[in-house]
């Protein structure tokens, strides 16, 4: 059972689990005076399709990632270890399948294409992704990292769909009636999501240099090497606050709670730490760099509870 658990990432699942009943969380208790539309069982489905999807996506990157995987990460290989390929060849269209069967009976209950487009997608992204794009210099990153902020995205695209309805309003009947949200936050969360997971996956090439070497896989840390690769991923930690100052310039932008103040503020200073620690204590950045996106992104989802 645990190397099953390890194939479909259990951790990532719970993660992706957390993200979408933190976004339903967070639009009930930012909005206590609104009559919001949430159809909890609809929501279920909604939740179990993608966990299905997000672990049929990683039962294919770890066949199409074998050979280098032997090298890289040997002790922690699940495929033809405990598993035959064939069988995670058949997972992974079985759960695909299961979860677009559920896409069609969203879109079908709530009149929309939205959920079928998005599975669909989902599957051929995370499919290509594995087969050819991973190993695309930046652009197999930029596909992993913004997968987080889609399953953000995909929750509140929920929300609209039963909230904002497009038939002319009447006060007589109540199915022309919206309820408009502000899913700003949601949407900065997804995006910092992208910059946060972006810098994670060139931490991970970095770790994973010698089986890419193998099989010949233009990773970034290959081609400018690990200590600019480190660098860079740095650099990329300090877009969300960026980002956050470019919004409150532009925009009447609001973190939503002293909590997650305090939680961008500490993550921020982590960062800086971080780059000073590049230049000044290497060793000791090494031992924490893999730690500090992981821990980012954990946090940053707590922003929605609380």
């Amino acid at each position: 059972m645990i190397p099953l658990l390890r194939l479909i990432r259990i951790k990532n699942l719970l993660a992706i689990l957390l993200a979408m009943v933190g976004v339903a969380y967070f639009l009930q208790r930012q909005n206590p005076y609104e009559v919001i539309d949430f159809d909890a069982p609809y929501y279920g489905l909604l939740i179990f399709s993608t966990l299905i999807i997000a672990a049929a996506g990683h039962i294919i990157n770890d066949y199409f990632d074998l050979k280098a995987d032997r090298i890289n990460k040997p002790e922690a290989l699940v495929l033809t270890k405990y598993l035959n390929k064939r069988w995670a060849i058949l997972a992974n269209w079985l759960l695909n399948i299961i979860g677009f069967v559920i896409a069609i009976v969203l879109s079908w209950h709530y009149h929309t294409l939205l959920f079928i487009f998005v599975h669909l997608f989902s599957i051929n992204l995370l499919w290509f992704y594995s087969a050819y794009w991973k190993r695309k210099l930046v652009l197999g990153a930029a596909i992993v990292a913004s997968l987080p902020g889609l399953v953000l995205f995909l929750s509140s695209w929920y929300f609209q769909v039963l909230n904002e309805n497009s038939l002319p309003f009447s006060p007589y009947h109540n199915n022309t009636w919206s309820t408009y949200l502000d899913y700003r936050f949601i949407y900065f969360v997804a995006i910092c999501a992208f910059f946060i997971n972006l810098s994670r996956e060139i931490i991970k090439d970095i770790r994973d240099i010698p089986g890419d070497s193998i099989i010949d896989a233009p990773t970034i840390p290959r081609q400018i090497g690990s200590r600019k690769a480190a660098l860079l991923s740095l650099l990329i930690l300090q877009m969300p606050a960026l980002f956050y100052l470019i919004l409150k310039l532009i925009s009447d932008f609001a973190l939503p709670s002293r909590y997650t103040s305090v939680v961008l503020l500490t993550l921020e200073l982590l960062f800086l730490a971080g780059l000073i620690a590049y230049f000044i204590a290497p060793t000791f950045l090494d031992r924490w760099l893999r730690l500090l996106p992981t821990l980012a992104l954990l946090l940053g989802l707590t922003c929605l509870f609380f």
